[in-house]
């Protein structure tokens, strides 16, 4: 079990950054990631994986004026 932004969601084995974002449904463009207080860079999404236990954060930037 992993938590995203303070919810439980069932960890697998491998589970990626990428997988969590499709499963949990973020779509906006401007995303600050971590796990367990790592930011993670948008270009690593697909190969950073996550440990059970782990504590991800997912914040939607927004911009404007």
């Amino acid at each position: 079990m992993i938590h995203v932004n303070g919810d439980a969601m069932e960890w697998k084995e491998g589970l990626t950054v990428r997988e969590v974002l499709v499963r949990r449904n973020f779509r906006f463009p401007l995303l600050i990631i971590t796990v367990d207080g790592e930011l993670v860079q948008p270009k690593a999404y697909e190969t950073t994986t996550i440990p059970d236990a782990a504590d991800v954060q997912v914040v939607h930037m927004m911009s404007g004026g």
